[in-house]
């Protein structure tokens, strides 16, 4: 059950007409969801023709426009463009008078929180950052995941009100994020969601490898388990060789990944020394199995045979100098 408490409609954002200056995953999806809540978009732009294409599928009638003139048209206007692009985006869109007064002038970044946007307050816009903690599709689907979906929200004090409700009504539930604290917000969904995509394409590849036929359908009910025992238990969660002190199966492992998939060796033991310190740390790696295991572990480089390859000298691979 939801526990979003629903604000008094008095504290609601009138109805709005909303614009949306990148058409990438994220902009059609918000602007569609505020849609659902009775807003009107009004004006999108997109520069490639696949951004074009999503916003013509996620928002019907809507006409693409140039950025300039999405901030004509909307009352609530959504920047879903990278970050790295955002702050150069502000500046010009306030140099070159786009920006209104009174305007509601929305980011989407999980990086910044609503300095980035001073440019425009200073021409009279009204600065919300609202980030929501969701991987996007590009597709329909995404109005349907923003249901209970986490926003990272940033804003002046006389702007939460106005923030909370747009989360809400995009189906989500605020979490105030301080400004000074979105950069290490950011780092650590990036850890979490960005990551755990690159280790479970990885896991698959390794099981294809292996001769397995339909790795999604091996690893979704243990990684659906996995990922359930952990937000439940957090370090209690560690199972596996790395936490039991399994020295020997750790050192198969990496000589099997040197040979077959030599370009995952260096995340398996930075993952693995990682989980180590962290079962070490919570009593789950008994101090005298850790020894051998965090040996293993720092070894720069395993030959075929599971011996150090070194030769005295530097590797490649592994532990950190």
């Amino acid at each position: 059950m939801s526990t979003v408490q629903h604000p008094d409609p008095s504290d609601r954002p009138a109805r709005l007409t909303v614009g949306v200056v990148g058409a990438g995953r994220v902009g059609p999806a918000l602007a569609a969801s505020l849609q659902l809540a009775g807003h009107r978009p009004v004006a999108v732009s997109g520069v490639s023709d696949t951004s074009r294409r999503r916003a013509e599928a996620m928002l019907p009638d809507v006409p693409l426009v140039p950025p300039a003139e999405v901030l004509q048209r909307a009352d609530l206007v959504l920047l879903t463009v990278p970050d790295d692009a955002l702050p150069g985006l502000v500046t010009g869109l306030a140099e070159t008078g786009a920006v209104r007064p009174g305007q509601l002038l929305v980011h989407t970044s999980g990086r910044y929180g609503a300095r980035v946007l001073d440019p425009a307050l200073r021409a009279g816009a009204l600065p919300l950052a609202l980030h929501p903690a969701m991987t996007f599709t590009g597709t329909p689907v995404d109005v349907q995941r923003l249901a209970g979906c986490s926003f990272g929200v940033t804003a002046p004090e006389e702007l939460r009100l106005a923030a909370q409700a747009l989360v809400i009504e995009m189906g989500g539930e605020p979490e105030w994020i301080l400004e000074e604290n979105r950069p290490l917000y950011h780092a650590a969904l990036a850890l979490g969601a960005n990551h755990l995509v690159t280790l479970v394409a990885q896991a698959m590849e390794l099981l294809r490898a292996a001769g397995v036929e339909s790795p999604d359908r091996m690893l979704g009910p243990l990684l659906g388990a996995a990922l359930d025992n952990a937000l439940r238990s957090g370090d209690a969660a560690l199972t596996g060789p790395v936490a039991r002190g399994d020295a020997g199966t750790v050192a198969a492992h990496v000589t099997e990944l040197r040979r077959h998939a030599p370009q995952a060796v260096d995340g398996y033991l930075a993952m693995a020394r990682a989980t180590a310190d962290r079962a070490l740390a919570h009593g789950l790696l008994k101090p005298e199995l850790a020894e051998d295991l965090l040996g293993v572990l720092a070894n720069r480089a395993v030959d075929a045979n599971g011996t150090d390859g070194t030769d005295g000298t530097e590797g490649t691979e592994g532990n950190a100098r």
